[in-house]
């Protein structure tokens, strides 16, 4: 199979948790056998902040970890028609300009024989839904949704039978406990500060008891404005800045626990969809805490793969239990690890890419 999958970007993962996953499952299609491509614009703002941000060394850390994961980059529609000649299938991120979109779907319409999927991984359908719908679709075979209430979204704007659960998973060839442990100490948040969207639950259930627990607490991502690293020079917290994302397990390994705050929209508006952090950090076999979250498709077992905490001052606790009890931190990070290799990884997600595409192959085959 010759699969073409559009991103916002494949190297740059600054402020652009999707290529976590992508470059995982695009290294396992490869893995089996498959002609892989990712095709990204020329110029993107990921990666131009990245550059400005980092210089081209930044790259060295994916490049390291993915030597054989081709990028394209395309500037117009030439160089389009040129990533979808002779692919079966066709991949395009949400993050794609309309105009790309809708370039593709043209190219479908007009005798393409590959199967075109949209992937949608954000909160934009729900939280600004024209930008969606600004996309036309129209000859779009089916949607990838990475959670179930995001697919109900879909589901009601027409889709039907022809929008998928697709929820992103830990890339285990990169994501993986330490070969030998070493000396772990305080708390480790990877995240990016985002817009607003949990300002008040990272000071609840992350700044604010660490610092009454008396845990180090040190943070790593993008966008901190001003206010924001007030706030964690407030709690006493330490801003590391951009980390690559090849390099978060050794970051894992060196913390006694992590702690999951996901952003209000997918508290309130998309229940059940985590963020990619806790699929890598659970494969990484870190004890995880996290803020309140429905897991409404029993995706783990809160409890066992991790501890959920309902206000400020039940985190405190379990922060000062996971201190405290070492039979604990093993306990969560044995069950989180087994649940990711049974249930979570790359290579389950390209399993389940490969029966959907099935599924959308069976009634062109039939009318054949």
């Amino acid at each position: 199979m010759r699969l073409a999958y559009f991103t916002h970007s494949l190297e740059s993962c600054w402020n652009h948790g999707n290529a976590h996953f992508l470059r995982g499952v695009l290294r396992e299609l490869q893995a089996r056998g498959h002609d892989v491509a990712a095709h990204e614009p020329a110029s993107c703002w990921s990666r131009e902040n990245l550059l400005q941000d980092h210089g081209e060394g930044a790259f060295e850390a994916f490049r390291a970890a993915y030597p054989a994961l081709p990028s394209h980059r395309y500037a117009g529609e030439e160089e389009i028609e040129a990533a979808v000649a002779g692919a079966d299938v066709v991949l395009v991120h949400e993050w794609t300009e309309p105009w790309v979109v809708a370039r593709i779907g043209r190219l479908r319409r007009a005798g393409g024989r590959f199967l075109l999927l949209f992937h949608d991984t954000h909160h934009r359908a729900v939280s600004d839904p024209e930008a969606i719908r600004r996309f036309d679709l129209a000859d779009y075979d089916g949607v990838l949704a990475f959670g179930e209430t995001l697919a109900q979204v879909y589901r009601r704007w027409g889709w039907g039978g022809r929008v998928f659960v697709w929820h992103e998973a830990a890339d285990t060839r990169l994501f993986r406990p330490p070969a030998e442990e070493g000396a772990r100490d305080g708390l480790v948040w990877i995240g990016n500060w985002g817009d607003g969207e949990r300002t008040r639950e990272l000071e609840a259930f992350l700044f604010r008891p660490a610092r009454a627990a008396g845990l180090a607490l040190d943070i790593h991502g993008v966008r901190y404005p001003a206010e924001a690293l007030a706030m964690l020079d407030r709690h006493g917290a330490r801003y590391r800045g951009w980390l690559p994302n090849a390099h978060a397990p050794e970051v894992f390994a060196r913390h006694l626990a992590t702690v999951h705050v996901p952003r209000r929209y997918y508290v309130e508006l998309l229940p059940g969809i985590p963020t990619i952090r806790v699929f890598e950090a659970l494969a990484c076999g870190i004890p995880l805490l996290s803020a309140p979250w429905d897991d409404a498709e029993g995706l783990f077992t809160p409890g066992e793969d991790y501890l959920l905490a309902r206000d400020g001052a039940e985190m405190e606790r379990l922060m000062h239990a996971v201190r405290a009890d070492a039979e604990l931190r093993r306990h969560l990070a044995a069950h989180g690890l087994r649940t990711i290799r049974t249930r979570h990884s790359c290579a389950h997600r390209v399993e389940e890419l490969l029966g959907i595409l099935e599924r959308l192959r069976a009634p062109a085959e039939a009318s054949a």
